[in-house]
């Protein structure tokens, strides 16, 4: 699965390792998260983020 970074902090949301804070269970495709979820980081929306190359 790609890995998606936050254009404005670095995070890196890695699918395999979902997001346990925010209960995002492991194998969650970032399209798949919910439409509210912001970065744990920054608080940034899923618009932020590009797939990491």
């Amino acid at each position: 699965m790609k890995k998606y970074v936050c254009n404005l902090c670095g995070y890196v949301y890695d699918p395999e390792a979902g997001d346990p804070e925010s209960n995002v269970a492991t194998g969650t495709a970032f399209n798949d998260l919910p439409e509210d979820w912001v970065c744990p980081d920054c608080g940034a929306s899923k618009e932020e983020f590009s797939v990491q190359e």
